[in-house]
């Protein structure tokens, strides 16, 4: 029997022992937090309460988004027909190539490993939108600085809570938490359900992590 590369690569991104997608154990520092995101593809339904909660506790302005859903199919036919849906959103790089190319400074990671921009140091020159290979930033109408998803750094977070769209999901599809902490939730989920992350080949080390749909496409 013969096999593609491409399902070759695919069987094995999704067979990768949790301890080298989240870079967890004896390098990891004990004293700083890593925060990290899982998507499962299984559990969302597409309602888009999450997009709405992020806009709400963000103050997004209408035309542009730090999170969509997205959705692909139909798969299947009759009462096996089913949806995949997915979540494009900031996967907060641990290599992020918008914080090297960042003329400014204005783009940065803080000390719990989320990716964010400082609007007050951005210029608008847009590097970083040209470099990210996930094509998640959008200038601001508003203050003209670039933004996308802080994982609510400075709403939610701030306060001790959750990301809002973490909060809103009606089906517990998103996990949050710290990847330096072996016994949070977000470890536990990695450690017994298979993930993906997105274009890993390129080095970025993406801290959104996904369970697979299981059905329909393949990833």
């Amino acid at each position: 029997m013969t096999i593609s590369r491409r399902r070759f690569l695919t069987a094995s991104a999704l067979t990768i022992p949790v301890v080298t997608l989240t870079g967890c154990g004896a390098n990891a520092n004990p004293n700083q937090r890593n925060l990290a995101m899982v998507f499962d593809q299984t559990r969302c339904i597409g309602c888009e309460a999450c997009e709405q909660a992020c806009r709400e506790a963000n103050q997004v302005p209408e035309g542009v988004t730090r999170l969509q859903i997205q959705r692909t199919g139909p798969f299947g036919e009759g009462a096996d027909t089913n949806y995949r849906f997915d979540r494009k959103s900031c996967v907060h790089c641990e290599t992020a190539a918008c914080i090297a190319v960042c003329p400014t400074g204005a783009c940065f990671r803080d000390e719990n490993g989320v990716v964010d921009v400082d609007p007050y140091k951005c210029v608008g020159c847009q590097y970083c939108i040209a470099a990210c290979p996930y094509r998640v930033r959008y200038v601001d109408p508003v203050t003209k600085a670039v933004d996308k998803c802080d994982f609510c750094r400075k709403s939610r977070l701030a306060e001790g809570r959750l990301p809002a769209c973490v909060e809103a999901c009606p089906t517990k599809a998103l996990t949050f938490g710290d990847l330096n902490d072996p016994s949070s939730e977000i470890v536990q989920v990695l450690r017994s359900k298979q993930t993906y992350r997105d274009k890993v080949d390129l080095g970025t080390r993406p801290k959104l992590y996904k369970v697979p749909h299981g059905k329909g496409e393949v990833i």
